[in-house]
C-alpha cells in the first residue's frame, strides 16, 4: 500500500471510529518557499475547500493555528464561528463541530495536523480532546 493510500485509509478509519462526518490530514512539507502544511488525505471535503486548503501556512485557519499553537484548535460550529479561527471556505463543509489536532514526531516536532468534523454543535471535553489527540498520533509516518 502506498503512503498516500495508507494515510487515506487511516483517515477513513479515524473518522468512523470517532463518529465524524468529514476530515483531513495535512503533512508538514518544506518546499524552497518555506514550511507549509500540505493536504495528504481528505474525506467528504468539498472540492472548493480542497483547492483552498491544499497548502496551509502556519497560523492560517484551524490547521495552521493548531501548528502555531501546538495544541488542538476547535469550534462548536464551523458555519457560525466568529472567532476568526475558521476560514470562510471551511464553512462549506457539511458539518458543525470540528477540531484540528497537531501530530508530532518522536522529537516533539510537528509532522502533521489531523482535522475531524462532526454533525451538530458540541463542545469537546478535555478527555475527548486527549482521546482524539492520542488516536491522531497513530497517523502512519
Amino acid at each position: 500500500m502506498s503512503q498516500t493510500a495508507a494515510v487515506q485509509s487511516w483517515l477513513e478509519t479515524f473518522i468512523g471510529k470517532h463518529g465524524g462526518v468529514a476530515g483531513t490530514v495535512h503533512v508538514l512539507t518544506r518546499p524552497s518557499t518555506g514550511p507549509v502544511l500540505e493536504l495528504a488525505a481528505s474525506l467528504r471535503i468539498p472540492d472548493s475547500v480542497i483547492a483552498a486548503t491544499r497548502f496551509i501556512p502556519k497560523g492560517k485557519g484551524m490547521a495552521g493555528l493548531a501548528w502555531e499553537r501546538a495544541e488542538p484548535v476547535q469550534t462548536c460550529n464551523l458555519k457560525a464561528d466568529t472567532s476568526g479561527d475558521v476560514r470562510p471556505g471551511a464553512k462549506a463543509v457539511n458539518a458543525q463541530a470540528a477540531v484540528a489536532l497537531p501530530v508530532n514526531d518522536a522529537n516533539a516536532s510537528l509532522r502533521a495536523v489531523v482535522g475531524i468534523a462532526f454533525l451538530g454543535e458540541r463542545e469537546f471535553t478535555n478527555d475527548e480532546l486527549v482521546a482524539l489527540q492520542n488516536d491522531a498520533s497513530t497517523l502512519p509516518q
